[in-house]
């Protein structure tokens, strides 16, 4: 295959296997929907011979929408071509009378099927084509399908362990390292388990535990008549390579569909790719639609190689060339800073994009913002020359709503339509890696009063909603404990402070713990249903909450915990102790239970966003801060690891820190790492429209983070990013990073200095106080000037 070519939406439509590659706000679905009603209204695809694949539900959902949508607008505009404006009506136009009204034709009546249409995600792709392959697909045509095996895998992890290790003795490994080891190796079932080669040690029997739980989780399932979703693209993939039944398996699913198209594919796995490929490839029109630079999920089994293979066996490799998220100046800032860098492959390469929008939408501000801090101010530095990185953490999440406030306050305008109007907290989003960050970044905004939001499905187990009613239940289940009592008492759902207990004294420490013993006795009588509404009334907990700034978000998680602890009380029959182990748990690990545990939305789009990367892959912001880029800290010998051997065999090797070969692999396992890390950050710097805010800080880790990579191993333009690069002194990195960003007009170095770090608190202007929608209001409709951030 040649290389790479300019995609033209209104070129000749693909043929064969396309590979589409959509850099960051290219408009990859504006160029999916619009291929689709080209097949159809030009080369009278009918909808039933349509596919559409995409990764997730909101994505299929959101797909079906815009695919609807195109075919409408399409036909609309057919009806009158001379008063579009749009450039596929003007296309299909150009033709006689007689065709361009059979192409509206087609299209009505692809609207009036379109339920025949597939659009569906990879498992229910899946599951359709094992139901309709009839007997050569579905071996167990009464089988039940569940997201996810969880009750089943946990039985049968406690009955090997039982059957392993519990037969007298000192055995190899805990219950916790058997359930770490076979829990990772459930998650990842394509993945060869490592050590395989170390007979007799700990690591090799947590390797052979962890398939012994695969294999028997699978007999199980078959034998109970369960699925689950995992086991989909397995099943498909078995039935259309199978030497005997494949290839008229193949044909039946070709006969089905005669265009495929396939979002985010650099999403997919070996599997997935080998289905589309016994299926389609050489025989249908199958175009894979996906961007390398934001193959981010290898922890999920996702496989960017998988992507990198389809593109050699492709019959074409086209690209998306237009930008039309981020404005030219903002764009040319960031080829100044990761332009030209290979991201952990020398085939996934940033390369250069036009802008559709020529101009800035900020007004006259510096699209590129770095500011860094020195190794003074974070406290002491320890034996590496460094200070602990928590203490720096704070400084960063400090300075960052201190230039928040100030942006807020400084007159700063935007331009998001119909005009310029000041910077709102609406238009910011705050993209972090953890979420500890995300708590950090709240908290630090929540003291300058700053509204802010945390978006993205964290888990409200993750919040600090969580651990208030933690500190409180377990100060009603001892409130003889003053400690406890205390605790409780600084949470909003007290909402005392610390100043009025020190003054107060004893006195107002029993009083509370009165306070807490009744609320027990009416747990013991009514339920925590009645334990909340004792004890929302007596704190005056939603007037006081809604009167603080951010305080509705707060309440929304503080009220979501208190449903959730409500249904598990009910459900379970918990007494107070068993609850409080109950949210304890799911504290620690949000996913046991699979309760509704996503964070609800109150009226958020007037707050600033805080978010992880991953959740914000897709979406795109006006401004956007970047605090942590410098932030590497983690495990240094984490108890899994995840690579791919010298043949591109995926390797998932749970044997710990001890066991044989681990060095060799961890070392596979951190450059890969290393280069997955470097397109978390290309999509960080891509959701950002009009301005990039970023930090760097010297940390000991520093030398592996993404951002110190980009800005200090290689000169502007070069391929390779080293894995590392040594943290440089104080006045080193100043000199370097001014050296760095050069006469660029488009970049701007901002020293921060070693001083305590005073974060003013911010005061809305007169006719924005409150929030938007009214306080109480469950709208979500946009705020004036303020809207969500929107999908491209």
């Amino acid at each position: 295959m040649n290389g790479r070519t300019a995609f033209d939406l209104l070129g000749p439509l693909p043929k064969g296997t396309t590979v589409l590659e959509a850099s960051a706000g290219t408009g990859k679905t504006y160029a999916i929907v619009g291929l689709a009603a080209r097949f159809v209204a030009e080369a009278g695809v009918d909808p039933a011979s349509l596919l559409l694949v995409t990764f997730s539900r909101a994505a299929t959902k959101e797909l079906r929408e815009r695919t609807r949508e195109r075919f409408a607008s399409a036909a609309a505009g057919l009806a009158d071509p001379s008063s579009s404006r749009d450039p596929l009506v003007a296309h299909l136009a150009d033709a006689d009378p007689d065709t361009v009204a059979l192409r509206r034709r087609r299209l009505l009546q692809a609207l009036s099927d379109f339920d025949a249409a597939t659009i569906a995600t990879t498992h229910s792709f899946c599951q359709r084509m094992l139901d309709g392959l009839g007997i050569a697909g579905e071996r167990d045509p009464d089988a039940v399908l569940v997201e996810e095996a969880t009750d089943l895998n946990a039985e049968v992890i406690g009955d090997l362990y039982l059957s392993t290790f519990g037969r007298g003795g000192s055995p190899s490994l805990s219950p916790g390292e058997a359930r770490k080891a076979a829990r990772a190796a459930i998650f990842d079932p394509q993945a060869h388990l490592a050590p395989d080669d170390a007979d007799g040690t700990p690591a090799a029997d947590a390797a052979a535990f962890a398939a012994a739980v695969r294999a028997e989780a699978r007999r199980r399932k078959r034998a109970v008549g369960v699925r689950d979703f995992d086991d989909l693209p397995a099943l498909l993939h078995g039935v259309l390579t199978d030497p005997v039944h494949g290839p008229a398996a193949c044909r039946r699913v070709r006969d089905r569909y005669s265009v495929v198209l396939v979002d985010e594919f650099q999403d997919t796995d070996p599997l997935q790719w080998g289905i589309l490929r016994s299926a389609f490839h050489g025989q249908s029109t199958l175009i894979l639609v996906g961007d390398p630079k934001q193959a981010i999920y290898a922890f999920r089994g996702a496989e960017v190689l998988a992507y990198l293979d389809a593109v050699g066996a492709a019959d074409s490799h086209q690209e998306l060339t237009t930008n039309w998220r981020s404005d030219a100046p903002l764009l040319d800032a960031l080829a100044h800073l990761h332009g030209g860098a290979a991201l952990g492959h020398p085939q996934i390469v940033v390369h250069p994009v036009d802008a559709a929008k020529k101009g800035s939408r900020i007004g006259g501000a510096v699209p590129l913002r770095l500011r860094h801090l020195p190794r003074a101010g974070a406290g002491p530095l320890g034996k590496t020359g460094f200070p602990a990185v928590g203490p720096l953490r704070g400084r960063v999440a400090a300075d960052l709503a201190a230039d928040i406030v100030g942006l807020l306050g400084g007159g700063q305008t935007v331009d998001r339509g119909p005009g310029p109007r000041p910077v709102e907290p609406g238009d910011i989003a705050v993209l972090v890696r953890t979420n500890a960050q995300v708590a950090l970044v709240h908290d630090a905004l929540d003291r300058a009063g700053v509204p802010a939001v945390t978006v993205g499905g964290l888990s409200v187990f993750l919040t600090p909603a969580a651990r208030d009613w933690l500190w409180l239940l377990q100060a009603i289940e001892q409130p003889h404990r003053s400690d406890r009592v205390r605790l409780a008492a600084l949470t909003p759902l007290l909402g005392r402070t610390a100043a009025e207990l020190d003054g107060a004294g004893d006195d107002a420490v029993a009083q509370i713990g009165g306070r807490l013993r009744d609320l027990s006795a009416v747990f013991a009588q009514s339920g925590f249903a009645a334990l909340f509404e004792r004890l929302a009334a007596w704190s005056g907990l939603e007037a006081r909450m809604l009167s603080r700034a951010a305080g509705e978000r707060r309440l929304t998680d503080l009220r979501h915990v208190a449903q959730l602890l409500n249904e598990a009380a009910v459900a379970e029959s918990l007494g107070l102790t068993a609850l409080t182990r109950w949210l304890t748990d799911r504290m620690r690990d949000p996913a046991i239970g699979g309760v509704d545990r996503s964070r609800r939305l109150d009226s958020d789009a007037a707050a600033v966003q805080i978010a992880t990367v991953h959740a914000t892959k897709g979406l795109e912001y006006p401004l956007v801060y970047l605090p942590y880029a410098w932030d590497a800290a983690k495990n240094p010998k984490p108890d899994k690891l995840l690579l791919h051997d010298a043949d591109g065999r995926r390797i998932l090797d749970v044997g710990g820190p001890e066991g044989p070969g681990y060095n060799e692999r961890k070392k596979r396992h951190d450059d890969e790492e290393a280069g997955e890390e470097l397109r978390l950050l290309y999509v960080a710097l891509t959701r950002a429209m009009c301005q990039l805010v970023l930090w760097w800080a010297p940390a000991y880790s520093t030398k592996a983070a993404p951002l110190h990579r980009m800005l200090l191993s290689r000169r502007p333009g070069e391929l390779a990013v080293p894995a590392q690069e040594r943290v440089p002194a104080d006045p080193d990195v100043a000199q370097r990073l001014s050296a760095w960003a050069g006469d660029s007009e488009l970049v701007r170095v901002e020293a921060v200095g070693a001083d305590p770090i005073v974060v003013p608190e911010w005061t809305p202007p007169q006719e924005e106080v409150g929030s938007w929608p009214p306080r109480g209001s469950t709208a979500t409709s946009t705020p004036p000037g303020g809207a969500p951030p929107t999908r491209r």
